[in-house]
């Protein structure tokens, strides 16, 4: 894994809450590459409306900020975790890109 893409600390819940709290859905912002990683019959299921709503609505189990500034969110789903690279910037966040994983990263 590049060094950029892992996870140099572990966030707080509450930092993060903060962080988001003042952003709308209209400006969380998902391209193809987004969903890359998913297989064809998961993206049928993982809707970017379904992300968004893990995003706004979601309790997050582990959130870290990576060593290339974007933020690695992890949440609970049917004994796997749903993985969101976000780059959060003030009015908005780019969905880098999201995918299932089966274990959390060590932090």
């Amino acid at each position: 894994m590049i060094k950029g893409h892992k996870i140099e600390k572990k966030i707080d819940l509450d930092y993060f809450l903060e962080l988001i709290n003042n952003i709308k859905e209209e400006n969380i912002i998902t391209t193809k590459h987004s969903f890359f990683r998913l297989k064809e019959s998961q993206r049928k299921i993982y809707s970017e409306q379904i992300i968004k709503d893990y995003i706004l609505g979601g309790k997050p189990i582990l959130i870290g900020i990576q060593f290339n500034g974007n933020y690695s969110v992890f949440y609970s789903h049917k004994g796997l975790f749903l993985k969101l690279i976000l780059d959060i910037k003030t009015q908005n966040i780019n969905i880098v890109t999201f995918y299932i994983v089966d274990k959390l990263p060590k932090v």
